[in-house]
């Protein structure tokens, strides 16, 4: 597990973030299509909170695409980084997603991300702002539509309606299982919203949400769950510490 302390000129303030974000805006890539699913590796990143211990743990787990076999996966453990603001919660969350991403073994491939790309108000969700700072192919796939609206997509699996933002489209609600409240799928980084959905079907042969996002989620829990107070106070294991 690495542990992270929040870096030196991470924003302090709403305003220092969003100008982060417009300045990071202009670079993430729209026009690449992206690694075909089914094919290399995809990596699940996911986080939890202690908010009463102000820490917040990320998990990273690389599957093969073809089987869904896990490949590699690591942790990180940090300070949470930023208050929570509705649009700002990628400041809560990148220190540590980088570090896990940093501490495996292998390239990641496509990244995963649970919640939005350009599915945000300021159209820079963590999927986007992961993209851009590391490169890799990034989507978004969330539990809901945050503040936009669709349609009821068809009832059978592979079903979509477009997630809208006024006449915008923004990503869209995915239906990954029969008769199940669908998913929503938004680009982060250099990759097609076609092939966006595509991946997330690939991902969820038997659960609603992807199996990235499922791993991850269960490795991020488990690694918050072991940090004791003992090892958070002992500042030789966990930089920052008391």
């Amino acid at each position: 597990m690495t542990t992270v302390p929040v870096p030196a000129d991470w924003p302090v303030s709403e305003s220092e973030a969003r100008a982060v974000q417009d300045a990071l805006r202009a670079r993430v890539v729209l026009d690449e299509t992206g690694p075909p699913p089914g094919t290399g590796r995809v990596t699940g990143v996911d986080v939890a909170y202690d908010d009463e211990r102000n820490l917040v743990a990320a998990a990273a787990v690389v599957l093969d695409a073809a089987t869904l076999d896990v490949v590699a996966e690591s942790t990180a453990v940090g300070r949470i980084s930023f208050p929570y603001v509705p649009g700002l919660l990628a400041f809560r969350e990148i220190p540590t997603v980088l570090a896990a991403l940093e501490a495996l073994p292998c390239p990641p491939g496509l990244v995963v991300c649970d919640g939005y790309g350009l599915a945000h108000p300021r159209r820079f969700g963590l999927a986007c702002h992961l993209g851009v700072l590391t490169g890799l192919p990034t989507i978004g796939v969330a539990k809901n539509p945050f503040t936009f609206t669709h349609a009821p997509p068809g009832t059978p699996r592979g079903n979509t309606a477009p997630l809208l933002a006024g006449h915008e489209e923004v990503g869209r609600a995915l239906r990954t299982r029969d008769a199940v409240k669908p998913v929503f799928v938004s680009v982060g980084h250099r990759v097609s919203l076609d092939n966006a959905c595509a991946h997330t079907l690939a991902l969820t042969p038997a659960y609603r949400l992807p199996e990235t996002t499922r791993r991850a989620d269960a490795l991020c829990r488990r690694a918050l769950a072991e940090i004791t107070p003992a090892a958070q106070g002992d500042s030789r294991r966990y930089p920052g510490g008391n």
